[in-house]
């Protein structure tokens, strides 16, 4: 084993760790989740299809799953604190390449690497958590760190067509938020510093994936149906009820509650699994509001569409805060908790990027929306099933 005192002595304080985490995490959903707003004028104006169009969001989500096993072996030779720079840095080159979206190729090629950034840097803030906060402390700052990504969400999905207004183009709305992703690369800059230092590539390499660990599988496969149902859904939502007659604008805000939901549920879930032995009781709760705003949206769509919204979001918000707690508490060690990570990731964002493609596949085939809505709440169904199966006593990853 490391010598963990060596890695956390030269280190700032608790909460100086905590701001630096919450600055980089805020940068791991904007660039997908500024999109969907802008998807119909993006379309019309690059000529794609909707299934193409769907490929913007799809393209991240699968470079997280490709990538996140990489994440563990770069971190062991440069240190986990330095990956995560260059990911951020990797966020704010492809963020603003994007000013040059009118480009297909350059859009796709800065999505992409967008992508692998959030796939890195993702991957590996579980295994920070578990390496420089206490026991106790992991599921507020896992709290915290969520509250962050979905912040990011929420504002992103909310002012993406007002910013192209104000600033003329749906490439310039995009590209702006490359200046969030500066403020993650100066707050964690120092932090790297610090910790880097200290870190030997020689004291523990990023061992074997947990391919034959049952445990590993069912988290992996619990993160694999959220992730489709979240990836397809704040993809969709907007376009759903722009489809209904309203304005993008007035969709983005849509898309906005549906995130801002989720930065309630996103951070008392983590907060409250401190104190739950058994995660099935919170877990089982996220699943029934993640189906029930599907079908809601699917059935009534125009009945109450906030309302959808806000539950879809709380139930999606919640469940994977909730996942991310898992990566941590079925691992025995920070290494460990990287080895989860990077599986499940895989298996996970593998499978979740063929959702929004695939329901903008339905989409084309069907003439409509409805019916993706009411296969992510079938969906939502199986990870219901999946969740029974999550009992506190599990066997560890080592």
């Amino acid at each position: 084993m490391p010598n963990r005192d060596r890695v956390i002595r030269p280190l700032p304080p608790v909460w100086v760790m905590a701001l630096a985490l919450v600055a980089v995490a805020a940068n791991l959903r904007i660039a997908i989740t500024s999109i969907p707003p802008l998807l119909d004028v993006i379309s019309a104006d690059l000529g794609l299809s909707h299934a193409a169009a769907g490929a913007l969001t799809t393209l991240p989500v699968l470079c997280m799953g490709l990538f996140a096993p990489v994440a563990s072996r770069i971190a062991h030779h440069l240190g986990a604190a330095g990956a995560v720079l260059g990911a951020v840095v990797a966020i704010l080159v492809g963020t603003a390449s994007r000013l040059a979206g009118g480009n297909v190729v350059v859009l796709y090629v800065g999505t992409f690497l967008c992508g692998v950034g959030i796939a890195v840097a993702g991957t590996l803030l579980p295994r920070l958590v578990k390496t420089y906060f206490p026991p106790e402390r992991t599921g507020l700052v896992t709290g915290l760190y969520m509250l962050a990504m979905m912040g990011g969400a929420a504002l992103s999905s909310a002012v993406a067509v007002p910013l192209a207004n104000r600033l003329g183009s749906w490439q310039a709305s995009l590209a702006s938020w490359s200046l969030v992703a500066l403020v993650g690369t100066l707050a964690w800059a120092p932090f790297t510093v610090r910790a880097n230092p200290h870190h030997t590539p020689g004291e523990e390499g990023p061992g074997r994936l947990p391919w034959r660990h049952p445990t590993a599988w069912l988290v992996a496969g619990y993160l694999a149906l959220q992730s489709w149902c979240f990836y397809s859904a704040i993809t969709w939502l907007a376009p759903t009820y722009v489809e209904h007659g309203w304005s993008r604008e007035s969709a983005g805000f849509l898309a906005a509650v549906f995130s801002f939901a989720q930065l309630v549920s996103g951070l008392l879930g983590p907060v409250l699994s401190d104190r739950a032995a058994d995660m099935r009781r919170l877990l089982m709760p996220a699943a029934i509001l993640g189906i029930l705003g599907c079908l809601g949206i699917w059935l009534s769509p125009l009945s109450a569409p906030w309302l959808w919204a806000v539950v879809a979001g709380l139930g999606q918000g919640a469940a994977f805060s909730l996942a991310l707690v898992l990566l941590v508490r079925y691992a025995r060690t920070p290494e460990a908790s990287g080895r989860l990570t990077g599986m499940a990731f895989l298996i996970s964002y593998s499978v979740a990027s063929v959702g929004p493609l695939a329901m903008g596949f339905v989409r084309d085939v069907s003439g409509g929306l409805p019916l993706v809505w009411g296969i992510l709440a079938a969906i939502g169904v199986l990870q219901g099933l999946v969740v029974l199966r999550l009992r506190p006593d599990l066997r560890r990853v080592d």
